[in-house]
């Protein structure tokens, strides 16, 4: 049972700190940090977003004054 929770944290990319802390917290504190590792995960993927958004509006801009 042990090995497929710890592949799935190493799926998620929990470091070994990580996952140390979570198999030896209890049901509700594994859930702590569970959740706050995703809002972490989360906060990441809108601030890529936001670049990608930024690259994409330089691209379109450059893509538009190229066909004038």
């Amino acid at each position: 049972m042990y090995e497929k929770i710890i592949q799935n944290l190493k799926d998620a990319d929990c470091d070994s700190c990580f996952i140390d802390k979570f198999l030896n917290a209890s049901g509700k504190e594994r859930l702590c940090l569970l959740n706050r590792y995703r809002k972490s995960l989360l906060e990441n993927l809108h601030v890529c977003q936001k670049k990608l958004d930024c690259l994409d509006y330089l691209i379109f801009n450059l893509e538009q004054e190229k066909n004038i």
